[in-house]
């Protein structure tokens, strides 16, 4: 199956100021405002210049190329530029299970709803249904880089990595590796595993040779699904191509407990992944609720980091992760929606849960743990970079950095977001306090009561990837 890339053509055809109000959270617990600004992006997808506190007209006189097109949004005071989010764990293939988890537990749910699901894919004409909706889904809802789980299927991986980029969409893509512990009918073995990673590896290298949109990453399933061999084997092809990976630790007790019993000699689930050249910086380690001190230690020491998952963490009883003791102890941490465990594709909706999920464990600790609106949309964006490495490109509106942006429009067509006109702020050319209230409150009811028909347009690399009509 042959599917066109996305225009063979990563970055916008010419540059494109972009003016209005634009939002951005720069640090854990802060929010930035600028009104009546402008960010300036190249061909080549960079944002050269960011003009603060400027007219319109004052930016168009100091801009050197008078053939940029320009898109001001300054007329409609309740929208905002804000950045794309990050989703640092899903599984692309598990899309149209989402809500569909009944009374089960992380493991009786992967052999009741995700292997046979997962397995089906092997069918590239079902495969490309479910990976085009979870793409097109995914970017409706603002993200503009996701890291996906794909399926032990080379050909529906690749398959995945082409309609990324058809798509427009920043994606790492992952071939699942699992030669062990897994049905009959869904499992490889060594030499198997090791072929297939080394083809879509190949395939992304040939379809996106810089890695401009989409990259590979290394995805043993979880460490009971892989042999030592097999570990072993991916740590020392992480090490030799510096690579990044991605798997789960520490999720479900049941699990925990059953890693101890399958690697006797590693200390804690998280020495098992650092005892097979597993665990750097280029590790993305999804959920750890239940990690112990010595392996948040070790975590931290290596600069792994981790995706916090709430909504999937609640609907199949896992737990809640300790996030606020993660940060406190300098570990990076973003949001993932773990489609299909958690039940919405939209990032938004998993800041919106990782609050209320860090409120409900504040009520059995302290209120220390309590995460904010601030909090939360930081680990959307700014968080999420730093966990896959991209913290030098994308989650912020600066100079240097990459337009991936969303327009957000709280007055949108069927919007569920009301916002009076006394809770508008002023049109003037700087933000005063009172104002800049009124913002941070604008951006609380967009957390609370948004979903994608606020998310109006959505850009990847300088280039518009989609617009609600």
């Amino acid at each position: 199956m042959t599917v066109p890339i996305f225009n063979k053509q990563f970055t916008p055809a010419k540059a494109t100021l972009y003016y209005g109000n634009f939002i951005h959270t720069p640090k854990l617990g802060a929010i930035e405002v600028f009104t009546n600004s402008g960010a300036l992006v190249d061909k080549d997808g960079f944002i050269s210049k960011f003009y603060a506190d400027k007219t319109l007209n004052e930016i168009l006189k100091l801009i050197d190329d008078t053939t940029a097109d320009v898109v001001d949004i300054s007329a409609n005071a309740k929208s905002f530029f804000f950045p794309g989010f990050i989703d640092t764990h899903i599984h692309a293939p598990q899309y149209p299970n989402n809500g569909i988890f009944g009374y089960s537990t992380l493991l009786d749910w992967l052999t009741t709803y995700t292997y046979p699901l997962e397995a089906s894919l092997k069918n590239l004409d079902k495969a490309e249904l479910v990976y085009n909706k979870v793409i097109t889904r995914t970017v409706a809802n603002g993200t503009t880089c996701a890291a996906y789980y794909a399926t032990i299927d080379t050909d529906a991986t690749n398959l995945l990595t082409d309609l990324a980029l058809h798509h427009g969409q920043r994606a790492f893509i992952g071939k699942v590796c699992m030669n062990d512990n897994a049905p009959d009918y869904y499992i490889e073995t060594l030499e198997e595993s090791k072929e297939s990673t080394m083809e879509v590896i190949d395939h992304i290298k040939q379809v996106d040779p810089k890695n401009e949109l989409v990259a590979p990453i290394l995805t043993p399933r979880f460490a009971p699904s892989c042999t030592s061999e097999l570990l072993n084997w991916l740590g020392d092809l992480k090490k030799e191509h510096h690579l990044h990976s991605q798997t789960h630790i520490s999720e479900n007790k049941g699990e925990i407990e059953w890693v101890a019993e399958l690697f006797p000699n590693s200390k804690s689930y998280a020495d098992v992944y650092n005892d097979h050249g597993l665990l750097d910086d280029k590790t993305i380690l999804a959920h750890a609720i239940h990690l112990s001190d010595h392996e948040k230690d070790l975590i931290r020491s290596k600069g792994s980091g981790i995706s916090h998952c709430p909504i999937s963490n609640s609907a199949i009883t896992s737990g809640e992760a300790r996030i606020r003791w993660l940060l406190d102890n300098d570990i990076p941490v973003g949001l993932g929606t773990d489609v299909s465990g958690g039940f919405s594709p939209s990032v938004l909706s998993t800041a919106r849960q990782a609050l209320l999920v860090s409120r409900h464990l504040a009520m059995k600790t302290s209120d220390h743990n309590k995460l904010s609106v601030e909090d939360v949309l930081y680990l959307a964006t700014v968080g999420g970079a730093k966990v896959v490495g991209l913290d030098d490109k994308v989650g912020l509106f600066k100079e240097g950095m990459k337009w991936d942006a969303q327009l957000i429009d709280l007055k949108a067509k069927d919007s569920q977001v009301d916002v009076f006109e006394w809770q508008v702020p002023e049109e003037t050319e700087s933000t005063s306090k009172d104002d800049f209230v009124k913002f941070q409150n604008m951006v609380a009811k967009w957390l609370f009561n948004g979903d994608d028909r606020n998310t109006t347009k959505v850009w990847v690399n300088g280039r518009q990837v989609h617009e609600r009509l």
